[in-house]
């Protein structure tokens, strides 16, 4: 779906043909990024790729724009409320609808940012799967977005609602080598303690990873590396860059 041609009649009566850009039209903009990849699984999924050897050693919030350049490897990442970042100007709808404006403001924000997280577009076993399968695209669009764009690393993000739909949430991220997740809410209850181990094992058994890289609230490590341990037991690194909330919690340790 590309352009059609369009008769123009003017009004001294000169008929001329301009092109229509028919996906603008219809809204279908983000063609423009998966057109890019290849659409993968039962749900034609975004892929995307990483392989990447620069890691980050800091993981700054979207919303936290004076942390972004905090370190010479600071990331930017997406581990807050979807309205933070998903409102009527988010990034993902000034993608979709082509918002030249806004695509130029979130360049702006973004500039020299060289390593991102996928948005972590919340996801839950109470809500239809359609509304998670496409809140699971959305994340691969901005993905494609912020590599294609900006020329940024982006960091594949783990989504998961339970382990029997762990299939559709890894399609399209089979081949990254890296992999990204975020334990804050994910730690307090035994039931999301096993979902999350649940979510890592068939990560490590169905992709080719090497290292995982964690967002963590926790002020020590014990906890999220149990959590992990079935990874750092089949050899991938862990990798649990410093974030504000993780300081602060450290500090309250010490």
């Amino acid at each position: 779906m590309d352009k059609i041609s369009r008769k123009i009649v003017a009004p001294d009566g000169t008929v001329s043909r301009c092109k229509v850009d028919l996906r603008n039209k219809l809204n279908y903009n983000y063609l423009n990024l998966t057109d890019k990849t290849v659409l993968t699984g039962d749900y034609d999924i975004p892929t995307v790729y990483c392989d990447t050897i620069a890691f980050p050693d800091y993981l700054a919030l979207y919303s936290q724009t004076g942390y972004y350049h905090r370190t010479a490897n600071t990331a930017v990442c997406f581990y807050q409320y979807d309205r933070v970042f998903d409102g009527i100007d988010g990034i993902y709808n000034a993608i979709y609808y082509d918002n030249k404006r806004l695509l130029k403001k979130y360049k702006e924000r973004f500039a020299g940012v060289k390593i991102f997280i996928m948005p972590d577009y919340s996801v839950f076993g109470d809500i239809d799967k359609a509304e998670n399968i496409n809140r699971l695209k959305k994340s691969r669009i901005v993905a494609l977005w912020l590599s294609c764009e900006l020329g940024a690393v982006v960091i594949p993000n783990l989504m998961y609602v339970s382990a029997e739909d762990m299939p559709i949430f890894c399609s399209g991220i089979e081949k990254c080598s890296v992999l990204a997740l975020s334990l804050k809410s994910h730690v307090r209850r035994a039931s999301e303690r096993n979902l999350t181990k649940a979510a890592v094992k068939y990560a490590v058994d169905n992709m080719h990873l090497r290292v995982i890289v964690v967002y963590s609230g926790c002020g020590k490590d014990e906890t999220a590396l149990a959590i992990l341990k079935y990874a750092i037991d089949n050899g991938v690194k862990i990798i649990i860059p410093n974030n504000s909330l993780r300081e602060r919690n450290m500090g309250r340790c010490s």
